[in-house]
């Protein structure tokens, strides 16, 4: 069964942000956009860059009022050793949610069962809570953030403009398509 258009499940659970230890849960994520990405675990190889990929880009995710977590297995004791120790990872000021019990990888289907740990997976939430974009990957690809970024505002432009779609490669302020019989076997 697909997660799109589903309900984030109910969770608890503490995550590492600027410093301090704080709570999030399904609620947390209502009433912004939020992009949540799980990454197989800390102090690893691919996990930094994509980390620091989103970092880099994080205040433009900011200014069009995207929250973003970081979501692996390890404790958020383990992700502030990892902040605390990697000048990658120190850049990141998004929460790093831990999930030690693989939980939260469990019910966004991403947990590898026999490692302990979670595929790269990432999903776009809505303000009312519905995933909108889901997206995993094998653990040795890894992601591009500005293309997250642009799948973004394609999924915020849908949400506001009832009845037009974006269509393959569509950045900001460029044409969208309306749906309609005129369209067929002209595009």
């Amino acid at each position: 069964m697909s997660l799109i258009n589903t309900q984030v499940q109910p969770f608890k659970a503490t995550a590492f942000q600027a410093g301090e230890f704080i709570e999030v849960s399904e609620e947390t994520f209502k009433g912004q956009w939020s992009a949540i990405v799980f990454y197989p675990a800390d102090f690893t190889f691919v996990c930094p860059t994509e980390l620091e990929d989103l970092a880099d880009l994080y205040d433009e995710f900011k200014q069009i009022g995207v929250e973003i977590y970081g979501v692996s297995c390890d404790t958020h004791f383990a992700h502030k050793a990892w902040h605390d120790t990697s000048e990658a990872i120190g850049k990141v000021k998004y929460p790093l949610i831990g999930d030690p019990t693989g939980r939260l990888a469990r019910a966004f289907q991403v947990m590898i069962e026999e490692e302990g740990i979670a595929l790269r997976g990432t999903f776009l939430i809505n303000p009312e809570g519905e995933i909108k974009l889901c997206e995993v990957h094998d653990n040795g690809i890894g992601r591009n953030a500005s293309e997250l970024l642009r799948k973004v505002k394609a999924a915020q432009y849908v949400a506001s403009h009832p009845g037009e779609v974006c269509p393959a490669k569509w950045k900001e302020g460029e044409k969208t398509l309306t749906p309609s019989l005129d369209l067929v076997g002209k595009i």
